[in-house]
């Protein structure tokens, strides 16, 4: 770190400031439940604490990352030498209606966004039912279901630079692919979004969302009791050799993966790109697992998987 005065003081003075706790477990803040420490998380439920945070810590000249609720990272055993900003605000609610728009915060959980849309009767939303994170954090990786996902529907959305410059961008800036848009690489935050909604009829939308969860319930764990981190790679690109996009976990499948373990780690029993960290798993036997089930699609198809999981810190070369 480039700042003058020592560790300790910078973190005494962030305590005193913001909602920070010093030395903080990581892996009390991720949904794999593994990983070491940062020297600090700083708790921003808000978007003015957000601001208000970046802009203290660039003018301390302290490196750090924001995250979301964490639902997609897997965070080295060493730890990380930044201080974590966490973008998350779980009992969040609000969203403003104009028209057919309604603008939503980053901080807010994507799941309770669909519950509160289906309140107002409005729809196009009811695909992203129980996929864990935030608004923020799906916008990021263009979250998605049943062939639909969420960079489809915005409109225009605001951000903050790592700098603490904020600005409004629209759809076609943000460069949306599958599973992915333009905030991986920028180190730009999402502050706020603008949607594009329907009006729907709430009967029928709270039923599909009934049929959507369940699901999920069928395929997915539950990553409260069975730490995960959802898919762990991205499904083949249609440009591919597949000829079209085609379910990562097919190929692993194919590839035996059902049966691979690492140390703590397993393939979960339903789905074969999902890893499950059992009790005592640490985050390298998770990246190591990630590492097999990655080479024995390669040997089987002469394929390549990109990973959909977002690593933190170091992680061992073989």
């Amino acid at each position: 770190m480039r700042e003058t005065k020592s560790n300790s003081q910078i973190i005494n003075e962030l305590v005193d400031r913001f909602d920070t706790i010093p030395d903080a477990p990581l892996s009390q803040y991720t949904s794999f439940q593994v990983g070491g420490r940062t020297p600090a998380l700083i708790q921003c439920r808000t978007l003015n604490e957000l601001i208000e945070t970046i802009r203290y810590l660039n003018q301390k000249q302290q490196s750090f990352l924001v995250v979301g609720q964490g639902t997609n990272l897997l965070v080295s055993d060493k730890g990380v030498k930044q201080i974590i900003v966490r973008f998350c605000n779980e009992e969040a609610s609000s969203i403003k209606q104009t028209e057919n728009i309604i603008t939503v915060g980053g901080e807010m959980l994507l799941d309770k966004l669909v519950i509160r849309s289906l309140e107002l009767g409005l729809g196009d939303l009811g695909y992203l039912s129980g996929i864990p994170g935030t608004v923020g954090g799906a916008i990021v990786g263009n979250a998605g279901a049943f062939g639909e996902q969420i960079g489809d529907v915005l409109q225009r959305a605001e951000l903050l630079s790592y700098d603490g410059i904020r600005r409004w961008v629209s759809h076609d800036e943000l460069c949306f692919a599958y599973r992915s848009s333009v905030l991986k690489e920028s180190r730009e935050i999402l502050l706020r979004a603008e949607l594009t909604v329907t009006e729907v009829d709430k009967v029928e939308a709270e039923k599909q969302r009934d049929e959507i969860l369940k699901l999920r319930r069928e395929k997915h764990p539950n990553w409260k009791t069975e730490p995960c981190a959802g898919s762990v790679f991205r499904n083949i690109e249609p440009t591919s050799s597949a000829g079209r996009r085609q379910a990562a976990g097919w190929f692993l499948e194919e590839a035996g993966a059902k049966s691979f373990s690492q140390g703590n780690a397993s393939i979960y029993v339903k789905h074969a790109n999902i890893i499950i960290a059992d009790a005592g798993a640490t985050a390298a036997d998770i990246y190591r697992l990630s590492e097999k089930m990655k080479q024995a699609v390669k040997e089987k198809f002469n394929l390549n998987l990109h990973r959909e999981i977002r690593l933190l810190g170091e992680f061992p070369k073989k």
